[in-house]
């Protein structure tokens, strides 16, 4: 009898816990159930009848990236993660020392990525496929310990997030609005296509992530089948509900951007979410969103991995008030000292020159030469590229700009936000003031310029 009483309670203790869970994710998908409507914006391309869709889409069919399918997916694993409940049971070391360990496999993972891209980027290597099976084998090894990791690690951190958000006042009745919810994942790649005759952005479609060797083959079937130029590129990011996160080693950037996602859901309920699409507003938007995402990451490695000086040691060095927007630039192979002097930028803008004039003169063969010469150059100095050719000049169209633009360090945007935050008590009184701020005009007279 005292079996069957303890039974019946365990049964009932499950099913509350799954219906707790089912109610949270419910409250969840209410709080934001109109974000979910911009998977149908970013969904566009596969909804695209032309004739050159309907060639590709015969190479693509099959790792063309599902939006739905992604969102359905990643609302699923949240459920899943209420109703399992693990990181409840671990301390806040162990949670720390859990997502350190996950940072580690991830790093891992990358570093072996690298090495094959770096394999089939080499034009000195005329058999990537072969070259690259002992590091492949590896790689896939550890692409599966990383997947079975990221779940409960992407629980944590979101967890150790919401605390801090908590701690900051942005609780209504002791639950941060929206809920903190993303879903870290190997971000989708962009197919770009030109004609081969011009550099022109005639075409593209997200497709699944991609390994190198795999973009290549597909690549190649398409350039040779239906006679145009094709690349595939990574995308920087997707802002959806749960937001999609890169797989990142480094701490720094997993803990802003999630932060930084979060404040672009906390905005969309005000004038300053709702008014994106302005470009004034944008700026204004992702500059709050940039310095929300480094101050709130800062803070939650400050408070949770005090016992990993490895992590403290990433994080970057502020000046305050003067919010730096965070960027990934891949950096050269090898030792930067050791190169002889090598201008990038005028080498790739001399070659983007050079490639016009042959496509002016109806050159193509010449063009494609040249462009598969230039890369064997690029490597030389250390830089790699896996393709060169019309369609990256297509996606990577401003590489005449690489200098950068005198406009950006004279938008008095950044520096006004800045000021905001420096004259504000807290960072919850700083979003609250900029949540309201939709112009420049509004933004320079709110900080008293």
């Amino acid at each position: 009898m005292i079996r069957a009483s303890l039974s019946s309670s365990n049964k009932r203790s499950v099913q509350n816990r799954r219906q707790q869970a089912l109610q949270k994710i419910l409250r969840r998908l209410l709080t934001v159930e109109f974000l979910i409507g911009i998977a149908f914006i970013l969904s566009g391309d596969a909804f695209d009848g032309g004739a050159l869709y309907r060639q590709l889409i015969r190479y693509v069919g099959g790792v063309t990236f599902d939006y739905f399918g992604w969102e359905a997916d990643a609302l699923l694993r949240k459920a899943d993660q209420e109703i399992a409940g693990v990181q409840a049971y671990l301390d806040e070391d162990q949670r720390a020392a859990y997502v350190r360990d996950y940072l580690r496999a991830v790093a891992n993972m990358q570093t072996l990525d690298a090495k094959i891209a770096q394999v089939y980027a080499n034009p000195a290597i005329s058999d990537p496929v072969n070259a690259s099976v002992d590091l492949r084998q590896k790689r896939d090894v550890a692409r599966a310990d990383v997947t079975h990791r990221e779940s409960l690690a992407e629980s944590i951190v979101e967890g150790q997030i919401g605390a801090v958000l908590r701690d900051e006042g942005f609780a209504t009745l002791g639950q941060v609005l929206p809920p903190v919810a993303a879903h870290i994942t190997q971000l989708p790649d962009y197919l770009v296509i030109s004609p081969r005759n011009a550099i022109k952005f005639e075409d593209a479609l997200t497709l699944n992530n991609l390994s190198a060797d795999q973009a290549s083959a597909l690549e190649d079937a398409i350039d040779r089948n239906v006679d145009v130029s094709s690349i595939v590129v990574p995308l920087g990011g997707l802002s959806l509900y749960p937001s999609m996160i890169t797989q990142t080693w480094y701490a720094p950037s997993l803990f802003e951007t999630i932060s930084h996602e979060w404040c672009h859901h906390y905005l969309y309920f005000f004038p300053l979410g709702l008014n994106y699409d302005a470009p004034e507003t944008r700026i204004i938007n992702e500059t709050t969103a940039t310095l929300f995402g480094q101050e709130i990451g800062r803070k939650v490695i400050e408070r949770f991995y005090t016992k990993y000086p490895d992590i403290l040691a990433e994080l970057p060095a502020t000046t305050p008030a003067t919010p730096i927007k965070a960027t990934v630039t891949p950096t050269p192979a090898g030792d930067p000292d050791a190169r002889p002097p090598f201008d990038y930028g005028t080498a790739m803008n001399e070659t983007r020159v050079t490639v016009d004039f042959y496509l002016w003169l109806g050159r193509v063969d010449l063009a494609e030469l040249y462009m598969s010469a230039r890369r064997t150059v690029f490597a030389a100095h250390g830089y790699y590229f896996r393709k060169i050719n019309q369609a990256f000049f297509a996606f990577y169209g401003g590489y005449q700009g690489t200098g950068g633009s005198s406009a950006g360090g004279t938008d008095p945007t950044g520096p006004a936000i800045g000021r905001l935050r420096a004259n504000s008590p807290t960072v919850h009184a700083w979003l609250e003031k900029m949540r309201g701020i939709t112009t420049r005009a509004e933004l320079l007279s709110a900080a008293g310029q």
